[in-house]
């Protein structure tokens, strides 16, 4: 019926027709909740994605600009304070959970550039894989809905 892959069962197009129809409602359910969670990983990964694209026009803009420039400097979303430039050469990197590394421009840019990949590599395999749960969803819901009118009366 089905085969086990590291710890995950793989159903293939002709078991779901075997099953019960306790079976293929808990199929379902489990397709649907992993695909809304695979949905919502995606969401997180294009909000990621796209903090990094705005972190990486920042760090462009601010190479331009020329030591001594005023600036107003973001400390929330909607807290600004005045600032000077002191050195574009050097970046504060946020690596994450709160840790921060001093780079220079050039390797702040290049870990932009290889986070902005890396999210958009992992955005493209959970495309793939919530594509196939979703097929799995729905073709669990025509074979259990096809049963249930097998089993109903004719009118």
């Amino acid at each position: 019926m089905a085969s086990s892959r590291g710890g995950q069962q793989v159903i293939r197009g002709g078991d779901m027709e075997k099953m019960s129809l306790e079976q293929l409602k808990a199929v379902k359910e489990q397709a649907d909740i992993e695909v809304n969670l695979l949905q919502d990983s995606l969401n997180n990964i294009r909000t990621a994605t796209a903090r990094l694209e705005i972190a990486s026009t920042a760090l462009n803009d601010l190479s331009l600009r020329p030591q001594g420039k005023k600036m107003l400097v973001p400390l929330t979303a909607s807290l600004y304070v005045h600032g000077t430039l002191d050195d574009s050469e050097k970046v504060l990197v946020d690596i994450g959970t709160g840790y921060f590394v001093e780079k220079t421009m050039a390797e702040g840019k290049d870990y932009c550039e290889r986070k902005i990949n890396l999210l958009k590599s992992n955005f493209d395999q959970l495309i793939e894989v919530a594509s196939k749960k979703k097929t799995l969803a729905d073709e669990a819901g025509v074979i259990l809905q096809t049963k249930l009118k097998q089993l109903s009366p004719s009118s």
